[in-house]
């Protein structure tokens, strides 16, 4: 195995994200730190291979993947120990977003090793940052479950979570994921799906569940591919203001500023202050 030039360094684990297609999204770090380390752990060393050769990069590889990383994890850390520098990708994006690497980089945080991020492409942030939802607060899901009956209950809970949601999908099962979207949470739910980003063939579809359907069964070649879903979260329900209490601000509201006048009321029939004057605004522009 390579040895360290300086025996009395400690090594670094640096965590590098790689393209999820275009090869030019590659970073120019990525790139150097491809270059330097010692060793690279890759996900798929023939796939890896492939990537280094492109940009000439020669460096030792060695597998890590979702079969041996808790065997390899004690053994990364040795070898940083021993003063190598490693680099962790996967085949594609950025390592341990629903690719292997955890268990190497919790073992690494125990252990006191050095983890460093080369940060670059993600397929779920940039299925996001195109599809058109709530990007204020949003949840990454990974993969869907593999059985009906719990696909149907996690796309239920991913809508009443209220925020965006963001899911992987095989591609020999999108079809069944959505027939289970669809019973869920009917066939009107809006949700967005993209497909090879980056790629070619790049695609995006934003519309309800069952024309998303339509238009997959009608192009099949559009069901392969690297696949993500993305559903909006239930909005939420705006708060029910009395009758009464409408009366009151409107009578206050002619001593007082609005938002004074909404503290008084919201007080007296405990109400939600905000909520309150966020339905007066409503109403005024109304």
């Amino acid at each position: 195995m390579i040895k360290a030039q300086n025996t009395d360094k400690i090594g670094t684990l640096y965590v590098v994200a790689t393209p999820i297609g275009n090869l030019a999204d590659i970073s120019e770090r990525a790139l150097t730190t491809l270059s330097n380390v010692d060793l690279i752990a890759a996900e798929d060393t023939r796939h890896t291979g492939k990537l280094l050769s492109h940009f000439n990069i020669k460096a030792k590889t060695f597998a890590l993947h979702d079969h041996n990383e808790k065997q390899k994890a004690q053994q990364v850390v040795d070898w940083l120990n021993e003063g190598l520098d490693i680099a962790l990708v996967s085949d594609a994006g950025t390592p341990l977003i629903s690719d292997p690497g955890y268990a190497v980089v919790n073992l690494c945080r125990e252990q006191g090793a050095h983890v460093t991020p080369v940060p670059g492409a993600c397929a779920a942030i940039t299925a996001l940052c195109c599809s058109g939802l709530p990007t204020d607060r949003f949840q990454f899901v990974g993969f869907t479950p593999a059985k009906s009956q719990a696909r149907q209950q996690f796309f239920v809970a991913a809508y009443e979570s209220g925020i965006t949601s963001i899911m992987y999908e095989s591609t020999h099962r999108i079809m069944a994921s959505l027939n289970d979207l669809q019973t869920a949470l009917g066939e009107e739910q809006q949700v967005v799906f993209a497909k090879e980003l980056t790629k070619t063939y790049e695609t995006f579809f934003s519309g309800t569940v069952a024309k998303l359907i339509e238009f997959l069964t009608g192009e099949p070649e559009k069901q392969r591919g690297e696949l993500v879903l993305m559903l909006p979260g239930k909005p939420k329900q705006q708060e029910e203001i009395p009758a009464d209490a409408k009366r009151m601000l409107s009578l206050l509201e002619s001593e007082m500023p609005l938002k004074k006048a909404c503290g008084v009321v919201a007080d007296y029939f405990n109400l939600k202050k905000n909520a309150l004057y966020k339905a007066a605004i409503a109403e005024k522009d109304a």
